[in-house]
């Protein structure tokens, strides 16, 4: 059986900016093919993790949403069908801008697989995307390699959400990427069920000191304090109430001298909600792998079996050394790695760490973020690591002005030269520090990069010329509920 060869939109990628970028794209009136390498949709979502870290930081440190349209759509989505806890903002993670909107990656698969459905989103599973068709500088569809042999399928304009550039670098587009001794390691996550909170809790209350606050603390007016977040934890009898553990610091150095812990990562975990209120832990820092490419194979090969090792360890940490463990077990380890760091495009315009700092806003906004920039993951027991910058100055790490959001603009999704590309996710135009590869990042500009799309095709122009006016893009994002100008209460 055959399949159409002949698209308005081809989004290359299942993941989360795949998925969004296929939805507004199909809203948008075009004909749309989403195009995935598993047979699974979600990708950090549901492939690499991480569940527990997925809608952190829909607000920002005022306390104000940045993030809405399909993010919040699907979480409300999830929400009402009993797949995820509801919004939790106290008063120490609110003023961080560090708070959890807990929802199912599992069910959140299967409503991608629903909405798909509903939206007119043609699928076309277990297919690599292994060229791009171009004419001169302007491409006009992809190669994929299938059970059917190797065919091609043409598009009017082709979405890169392949998370790491691969179609961008195939069609021939400028990227950067740090090389092999720079780049953030990488981590193989996994997902426990059977942990005794309230003994977990207890050690907790009793021990506040023996965990890391970095999330928590910031350098601006009516921040947390280090007695406040202490204290917090003292009082704290609900695990949601803490959205992660990091630390465990006298126990894993403890571990370390006896020979039961791994020198290449932290200690601890996020949380993951099951049907009922059901709470299970979630592992995404276990497992470290440095120097290495997720543009070589054989260094992907090699980060897959040593991440296995070292979960191996970790976990028989948890279970021997921490109070609440003891009858737990691993009930997922997730298929691909989770890849912290690739190529980006050198787009229309590199979103940099000072306009991060500056809380930087522009004409061409296709949504916000709060997240802080240049903070980097390194290969060692203390896995957060500030690195300064190339004029030594100043440091790469940055958090955006007074606690406020900044603004991503459309410019960042258009590489220079080639036409009727657009990307999104984490392959998106940033220099390293500002980096949007957090997985609700990768939603918005998935989202508006399937708008775009959409609109191109309708209007008989390239992404690239949609720069001149940006008005009617900017009004169908904010008809689809995204936040683009105002941050909301």
């Amino acid at each position: 059986m055959g399949y159409e060869t002949k698209y308005d939109v081809v989004v290359c990628g299942g993941g989360t900016s795949g998925f969004a970028a296929a939805i507004a794209s199909a809203r948008g009136g075009a004909k749309t093919l989403l195009i995935e390498k598993t047979g699974v949709l979600g990708g950090q979502m549901s492939l690499s993790g991480p569940p527990g870290f997925a809608y952190a930081r829909l607000f920002n440190m005022k306390g104000e949403r940045d993030v809405a349209g399909i993010v919040k759509e699907t979480y409300d989505r999830l929400l009402a069908q009993g797949h995820a806890l509801p919004e939790w903002r106290s008063d120490i993670r609110a003023r961080a801008g560090y708070t959890f909107s807990y929802i199912d990656p599992d069910w959140w698969v299967m409503m991608a697989f629903e909405m798909c459905e509903e939206e007119g989103v043609e699928l076309l599973l277990d297919s690599l995307v292994v060229g791009v068709e171009k004419e001169g500088d302007t491409v006009t569809g992809v190669v994929v390699e299938n059970a059917n042999g190797r065919n091609t399928i043409s598009g009017q304009i082709v979405i890169d959400c392949t998370g790491e550039g691969y179609v961008s670098m195939q069609a021939g587009a400028e990227t950067a990427c740090v090389d092999r001794e720079t780049v953030q390691p990488h981590t193989l996550a996994f997902t426990v069920d059977g942990v005794d909170w309230d003994k977990l809790l207890w050690y907790i209350r009793t021990n506040p000191e023996q965990f890391s606050f970095k999330q928590l603390i910031f350098p601006y007016e009516d921040a947390n304090t280090r007695e406040d977040v202490l204290e917090y934890y003292r009082k704290c009898y609900k695990v949601t109430d803490l959205g992660e553990l990091m630390g465990f610091y006298e126990l894993r150095d403890m571990a370390f001298k006896n020979g039961d812990w791994h020198p290449y990562s932290g200690a601890g975990f996020f949380l993951t909600p099951k049907e009922g209120g059901h709470i299970q832990a979630h592992f995404q820092h276990s497992s470290q792998v440095d120097h290495a490419l997720p543009t070589d194979a054989w260094d992907l090969t090699r980060c897959n079996i040593e991440c296995r090792k070292q979960n191996k360890i970790a976990w028989n940490f948890f279970k021997k050394y921490v109070p609440g463990f003891e009858h737990a077990y691993i009930t997922r380890t997730c298929t691909e790695l989770r890849l912290r760091e690739g190529p980006r495009i050198v787009g229309e315009y590199v979103l940099t760490r000072d306009d991060v700092e500056a809380a930087r806003q522009f004409e061409d906004t296709i949504g916000k973020s709060s997240f802080k920039a240049g903070g980097y993951h390194v290969a060692g027991m203390d896995t957060l690591s500030v690195v300064a910058g190339k004029d030594q100055k100043h440091n790469d790490l940055a958090f955006p002005k007074d606690g406020k959001s900044y603004d991503i603009p459309y410019r960042c999704l258009i590489p220079r030269k080639i036409e009727n590309l657009l990307a999104a996710g984490k392959c998106v135009s940033t220099d390293r520090p500002a980096y949007l590869r957090y997985l609700h990042q990768t939603m918005v500009t998935g989202q508006a990069a399937g708008a775009a799309a959409a609109l191109s095709v309708k209007k008989g122009k390239t992404p690239r010329k949609l720069q001149e006016d940006i008005r009617e893009l900017q009004q169908i994002l904010l008809d689809q509920g995204a936040v683009l100008f105002e941050t909301k209460i």
